[in-house]
């Protein structure tokens, strides 16, 4: 993947001393070709984001379990009961929204590295308490705290995927960790069919899902040894030596990987010293602060509308809860698909075109399943729904990250994120409602209205960023 362009070059052992600042150690960042080394960096980001990914997504998957053990049902007597399954998705959801406004600014202050370790050995301790509960008030606390832990570390990696990483391969950087992630999906989804309906060793089916997926702390620290602290929150923290050994030892092994002189960088752009809350609401960004957060409150709707309710919409549609979790496996083996996808066309479309045609997709595929009853549309209309979700996914990700400049990135990704963990706790509440009174095709309805609102937002008010350095993007 490495660029063979014949551009002016030197050893990465003669850039002066004189060239240490932010803006400097953006440029040689983005001028790095995108050998292997870089590579394995967004692997290992990614692998943390596979674990996050299955936490985040098993609820729809063992909700089953859960109200055939007797701990949830699949309603509640009212909108916001809290014994049903929509109480255990909300609970998740409140503790993504608080994790990620209220504590989106820790990697801002202690760094990508750090916050990326510990939050995923918090989440990870949380889910193995949390198998172990047998009433609903103590299954939606612990997913509560598990849901804290969750929403720093989505706003961790997608920040430091996008620092570590030169301009040209940003989208399928943010394609790999997504690929990766999502085939957390099939993963879990399987395990869901083979274990859930049954009770191996007299412990409940859904309970070991949620074990199994508590290993994530056994490669945590593995991971981290690996893992260089981005250079660009290096130097934005006034630790531009620190910034500059972390980068030419990352240097010697591209360019030794590379097989020549490393490219010149190009001229440095201007950072901001500096960066708070009042930061995000000065032109240019409060106009993206704005646009990102209505589109997460109506993202949420489409993407988890589908995700969490997938088993549950299926035998709504007459089919047996076994079956419905043998379709809800097929489904999923799509979820990596998309991402894969995006390994090939990240870098060649802007982001927000992308946004907007897969939120259209998503509409079209959803109104279709609503009507369909054969399983063979079932499965087809459901990877259509599932492939459309995911590509947009990848693509908002890398899209939020790349808005902001590297002083508030962390803070401003965790402010705009977190009103879509906002509006999950709500939509939750609101599919179970819908469902109960308007069925299958209600819950369809709901969604493209908010899909809509998606496309209008991006398509209207959305920034290009194709091939930018980020340090460009955010002036």
């Amino acid at each position: 993947m490495a660029s063979t362009q014949p551009l002016p070059q030197t050893s990465a052992a003669m850039l002066p001393d004189a060239t240490l600042d932010a803006g400097s150690i953006g440029a040689r960042l983005d001028r790095l070709p995108a050998t292997r080394s870089i590579w394995k960096y967004v692997v290992l980001l990614s692998l943390g984001f596979f674990f996050e990914l299955y936490d985040l997504l098993y609820s729809g998957y063992i909700a089953p379990g859960l109200v055939k053990s007797g701990v949830l049902t699949v309603t509640t007597h009212g909108l916001f009961g809290t014994t049903g399954v929509a109480s255990f998705i909300a609970a998740l959801f409140a503790g993504l929204f608080i994790g990620t406004i209220a504590c989106g600014f820790l990697a801002d202050r202690f760094g990508r590295r750090a916050i990326f370790t510990w939050s995923l050995l918090w989440y990870t301790a949380a889910n193995v308490v949390m198998a172990f509960q047998d009433t609903a008030g103590a299954l939606n606390f612990w997913r509560f705290v598990v849901g804290l832990g969750l929403g720093v570390e989505m706003v961790t990696i997608g920040t430091y995927i996008s620092e570590l990483v030169p301009k040209r391969i940003r989208g399928r950087a943010f394609a790999c960790e997504q690929a990766v992630g999502f085939s957390a999906v099939p993963v879990v989804a399987f395990l869901a069919y083979l274990l859930v309906p049954h009770s191996p060793l007299g412990l409940d089916g859904w309970r070991w899902v949620v074990l199994i997926g508590a290993h994530g702390a056994i490669f945590v620290w593995w991971i981290r040894r690996a893992l260089p602290e981005s250079p660009r929150w290096l130097a934005q923290q006034g630790r531009v030596e620190e910034a500059d050994r972390v980068l030419r030892m990352l240097e010697a092994k591209v360019e030794a990987e590379y097989g020549r002189p490393l490219p010149l960088p190009a001229p440095a752009e201007p950072v901001a010293g500096h960066g708070g809350f009042k930061d995000m609401w000065v032109p240019p960004y409060r106009t993206r602060t704005l646009m990102l957060t209505i589109f997460n409150v109506f993202q949420t709707v489409g993407f988890y509308g589908f995700a969490n309710w997938v088993p549950t919409l299926l035998i709504k549609q007459g089919i047996t809860i076994t079956t419905s979790l043998m379709y809800s496996s097929l489904i999923a083996l799509a979820a990596p698909v998309g991402p894969l996808i995006g390994l090939l066309i990240a870098d060649r479309f802007e982001r927000k075109s992308v946004i907007v045609a897969m939120s259209g997709t998503a509409i079209v595929c959803g109104l279709l399943f609503s009507h369909s009853f054969a399983a063979w549309a079932l499965v087809a209309l459901g990877i259509g729904l599932t492939l459309a979700n995911n590509i947009m996914s990848y693509s908002f990700h890398a899209y939020q990250a790349e808005l902001f400049p590297t002083a508030l990135r962390a803070r401003a990704v965790g402010f705009v994120y977190s009103w879509s963990r906002f509006s999950a706790i709500f939509t939750s509440f609101a599919i179970a409602a819908v469902l109960k009174g308007f069925g299958t095709a209600g819950v369809f309805v709901f969604v493209a209205g908010a899909m809509a609102i998606v496309m209008a937002v991006i398509g209207f008010l959305g920034p290009r960023t194709k091939g930018l350095a980020l340090e460009r993007i955010s002036r």
